[in-house]
């Protein structure tokens, strides 16, 4: 009975979740559910262009929520810096952020909830929203960013960037992480409370779904945990992947029957323009085809080299299907695109949970991590060299995107997610 379900996606204000949520809307449409977005303002026309109703989600103070390419603008300088020390130059201000939007837009959106009246809500976010769980209805919890969201004792700490084998840095770090988040956790704390909800522990800013929790992560990148997740509300997608339509390559100056590469380090990360033109000049060097995503910032290329194509977007998952490597930030959105169609990575990670999947990409053998400025030419121009031509790992990488394309994540999401609604319905 789908198509009598309202399911109401609100993802956090960044393109990854946005998209992602993009991929499991498709196939609730397919199967006859009425997928509904709730956005933030600067989203306004994403998820229309996929043919989804908007419902835009005004701030009740100063007519927006948070200004996410401004923060990124103010705090780049932090991109420079080891996890560690962005604790204190970028993570605590995002949560200050992230808190401060989550309070401003509570009473918008308990009414825009009671107005569409979801049979469901699913929350691609890092933060909870009180509007949500007091809606009457299930919500679905969708973490897109890395596994490490989830804590485990056998997980490094979320936003590390450390190593699979515990050691003196997860402590150091799960304790500076709890001491820098301790402000805004308070703040958070006390706005639950007001809204009739129980503190969450240290920390933690969302919790799991007591109804449906999914994970991005697939098997040949997931963690071997020693509290194994309930299978009943935890469940991997083994990625959760949008269709785009098919994309042509522009035709190059020079090198058109060479191996494509795209490189885009996402809305946010395509900011630095001076460190993209850098990488530019090497592509300029090497015998590849490469596609650039400058995003805002395309008219700063003036000069481009015969072998590069720069634009402000790509249907990204059309063209990492005919790339030999894909050059990212970490996002969890582009690493599962690339392991979904057999793509090596190159991580150059600047922050969250990209250092986490930056090193999850070398120690899983499916791709490289290169810090995001300390490299020379030879560093990068190797690492590329070495990744498009490294067979072992293309082979291991062919065989699990057969894997997870198998697994068909977005339909597997969109029919939990209709299991929940029409469960919920039944016993009410």
């Amino acid at each position: 009975m789908a198509a009598s379900k309202t399911i109401a996606l609100f993802p956090e204000a960044s393109f990854g979740a946005a998209l992602n949520c993009v991929g499991i809307a498709q196939e609730l449409r397919r199967l006859g559910a009425r997928p509904v977005f709730i956005c933030h303002p600067g989203f306004s026309g994403v998820f229309a262009e996929y043919g989804f109703p908007e419902y835009q989600l005004a701030d009740d103070t100063s007519g927006a929520p948070t200004d996410w390419n401004d923060f990124i603008a103010r705090h780049q300088d932090a991109f420079r810096q080891s996890p560690f020390d962005q604790l204190e130059s970028y993570v605590r201000p995002t949560w200050d952020a992230i808190v401060d939007t989550a309070i401003r837009v509570e009473e918008p959106l308990r009414q825009l909830l009671s107005r569409l009246k979801p049979d469901a809500i699913v929350l691609d976010n890092v933060v909870m929203f009180p509007a949500i769980a007091n809606a009457g209805v299930p919500w679905i919890r969708v973490v897109s960013c890395a596994e490490t969201e989830v804590p485990d004792p056998n997980v490094p700490p979320y936003l590390s960037g450390c190593g699979e084998r515990p050691d003196t840095d997860w402590e150091a770090f799960a304790k500076a992480y709890e001491r820098v988040t301790a402000p805004a956790h308070r703040r958070f704390s006390a706005f639950l409370a007001d809204c009739g909800l129980k503190p969450l522990e240290s920390s933690n800013f969302l919790s799991a779904s007591p109804w449906l929790n999914l994970l991005l992560a697939p098997t040949i990148i997931r963690h071997d945990r020693q509290v194994p997740l309930d299978p009943r509300r935890f469940v991997f997608l083994d990625g959760c992947v949008r269709h785009e339509a098919p994309y042509a390559a522009p035709r190059f100056a020079s090198h058109n029957d060479a191996p494509l590469v795209l490189t885009s380090f996402g809305s946010l990360g395509a900011l630095d323009v001076d460190m993209m033109k850098r990488m530019i000049a090497v592509f300029a060097t090497l015998p590849y085809r490469f596609l650039v995503n400058g995003g805002h910032w395309r008219d700063e290329y003036r000069e481009v080299p015969d072998n590069v194509f720069i634009d402000s977007w790509f249907p990204q998952p059309s063209v990492v299907e005919q790339a030999r490597l894909f050059i990212h930030h970490g996002g969890n959105n582009s690493f599962c695109e690339a392991l979904y169609y057999g793509v090596p990575s190159l991580v150059m990670p600047y922050c969250w949970d990209g250092h986490d999947n930056a090193t999850r990409a070398a120690e899983a053998g499916v791709g490289r991590k290169l810090d995001r400025y300390g490299w020379t030419d030879g560093d990068l121009a190797g690492a590329i060299d070495d990744l498009v031509s490294d067979a072992v790992m293309k082979s291991r990488l062919k065989a699990n995107a057969k894997t997870m394309q198998a697994a068909a994540g977005a339909t597997r999401a969109a029919e939990e997610i209709l299991k929940v609604a029409s469960n919920a319905q039944e016993l009410g």
